[in-house]
């Protein structure tokens, strides 16, 4: 089963009484909790079962394309604010993360042309099924920051911490054209922590609400439909 959330046990810096009725909440959700887990272990091998074929093919792209590693490795923050390595198919030019924001926007230069289609399709995430089958992710649940937009949170942001990083979530769903957003003039980073953010996190904190295996087959199937509509 899974193990009570305890509030003395968090990092320091995320013990703070706003996220205390989310913790006393998920520990009285410890059976969906479970079935979650357990539907997230049977989807994503399945899913790298019948995919892997595909995924070759686009690894293959990838490295035609241009130079650089088939895999983007880059740290966020997952459960209880630990840091791990988020698989992502590479979409943009080795070494992007030093040569710009760690935001993308519309037109960004630093995207590969095979990244402009994985990016439309969002097949970056698909590989980060990896991270789900090693426990660090989950199919669905709040998508993870990197550390420099985590310490701009509210408060009550950091209960969104308190399950693991989710591949697509409602919030994903609803700025999917985030990158047009933050080329809208202004400061990208400050349009994303002041405007973007705030609400993202408005869904992700509704979603903690409603958690169970049902509600996430329904995020999944709208997350399909969303690209399909792009």
């Amino acid at each position: 089963m899974v193990k009570n959330v305890q509030y003395q046990e968090l990092p320091q810096w995320m013990q703070k009484e706003e996220i205390k009725p989310y913790i006393e909440m998920l520990n009285r959700q410890r059976g969906r909790l479970f079935c979650k887990r357990v539907f997230d272990i049977i989807v994503s091998a399945l899913i790298l079962l019948l995919l892997s074929p595909a995924f070759l093919l686009l690894a293959a792209a990838i490295k035609i394309d241009s130079k650089g590693p088939v895999f983007y490795r880059q740290v966020r923050v997952g459960q209880y604010g630990q840091d791990f390595r988020i698989f992502k198919f590479r979409s943009m030019v080795q070494d992007a993360d030093k040569k710009g924001l760690a935001l993308t926007t519309e037109g960004d230069s630093r995207i590969t042309r095979v990244g402009k289609l994985i990016r439309k399709c969002r097949l970056d995430e698909f590989s980060q099924v990896l991270n789900v089958l090693e426990g660090t992710m989950s199919l669905v649940g709040p998508r993870p920051e990197v550390r420099k937009y985590v310490d701009a949170y509210e408060p009550e942001y950091l209960a969104t911490l308190l399950v693991p990083p989710g591949i697509t979530a409602t919030a994903s769903i609803r700025f999917k054209d985030e990158d047009e957003l933050l080329n809208s003039g202004g400061d990208p980073e400050e349009i994303y922590i002041h405007q973007i953010l705030p609400e993202k996190m408005r869904y992700n904190l509704e979603y903690l609400d409603h958690i169970s295996v049902w509600q996430d087959i329904k995020i999944m199937v709208q997350t399909v439909l969303a690209v399909f509509r792009r």
